[in-house]
């Protein structure tokens, strides 16, 4: 495993960090057998773990919280969010905020996930939603330095909005964030336009998330896919967004390297950018975690295919599917 220095944190995070949301709101999730993947991630040196109250309600948050215990020894990163108090995703313009991060609800929740993950400071406390215009707004910024001060929290992030990279600049401005988080892959390259940048210059952690466009740059889907009506993949591969999800993706296929997967492909394409510090794919089954983390191996790919990904950037703007 290879690590790199996550911001003005200062923490050696692993290239390949572990994005919980898979152990809760997914169909096919067996306690078991992701119990087993997230050791053994710990064991193939994974040290950064994202979860979220959101995710199953706090159960998530415990599942972290019984890995943290299991492996004491070991210095691993949690990182968690805050969900909005109106329970919405994604955010939206007309939101305010005080409909969605007052002080109070920041500082419960806090609270709540400090008790979930049985520790007595967060790592990263992130907000889970985010409207740029609450930039200014003084009430979340009194909660988060309460709550720094107070020694619960060591680090504040904000997870961007789906194909709203631009949606948090003037908040990171503010110099109370240290993270951010964001959807970056293949198809989503508009993060490289502003985000990184900003982020380059003050020095901000940066969370690659969806790595596989929900499941599209794994190279399984097809235009008869379906999902369980519990399953949220259902409300988000409707046909509109499924048919062109395939696609695109067999658009890549002829570029894959002999002896390469599609995933291991999509990783790649992320670890060749500098600018993100950590990648946090699903991984809810060992065969998940063996072929995430073995692509973290300082081995890059050829300048040219970079080149040729890059001109499959898929521009999207948010709809009412892309919660």
């Amino acid at each position: 495993m290879q690590y790199r220095t996550f911001g003005r944190t200062n923490w050696p995070v692993s290239e390949i960090g572990y994005g919980m949301w898979g152990l809760a709101g997914w169909t096919g999730s067996d306690e078991d057998e992701y119990t087993r993947a997230l050791d053994l991630a710990v064991e193939r040196g994974c040290t950064f773990f994202d979860t979220a109250w959101g995710y199953g309600a706090g159960r998530s948050e415990q599942v972290l919280g019984k890995l943290l215990k299991r492996h004491s020894n070991k210095r691993l990163y949690a990182a968690t969010k805050i969900p909005p108090k109106n329970f919405k995703w994604p955010s939206k313009p007309e939101f305010k905020l005080e409909d969605c991060f007052p002080a109070g609800h920041i500082i419960e929740y806090t609270e709540k996930s400090l008790k979930n993950l049985n520790v007595e400071q967060i790592d990263l406390q992130q907000f889970h939603v985010r409207e740029d215009g609450w930039a200014d707004h003084d009430d979340w910024k009194e909660a988060v330095q309460k709550l720094t001060q107070d020694g619960k929290v060591a680090h504040w992030g904000v997870s961007v909005n789906r194909w709203e990279p631009e949606n948090c600049l003037n908040t990171l401005r503010t110099g109370l964030i240290d993270a951010v988080q964001v959807i970056y892959n293949i198809f989503d390259q508009a993060p490289e336009d502003q985000l990184f940048p900003l982020c380059r210059e003050l020095n901000i952690g940066v969370i690659a998330r969806v790595p596989f466009d929900e499941g599209t740059l794994t190279g399984t889907l097809t235009k008869e896919t379906t999902f369980p009506a519990d399953d949220w993949r259902s409300t988000y591969f409707v046909p509109e967004n499924l048919n062109t999800s395939v696609d695109h993706a067999d658009a890549l296929k002829p570029m894959i390297p002999e002896g390469m997967t599609m995933p291991e492909l999509a990783l790649r394409f992320i670890l060749a950018n500098s600018d993100v510090h950590t990648i946090i794919p699903g991984m809810r089954k060992i065969r998940n975690v063996e072929a995430n983390t073995a692509t973290s191996d300082d081995r890059m790919l050829p300048t040219e295919l970079l080149a040729e990904l890059k001109k499959h950037r898929w521009d999207r703007l948010p709809t009412a599917w892309s919660q």
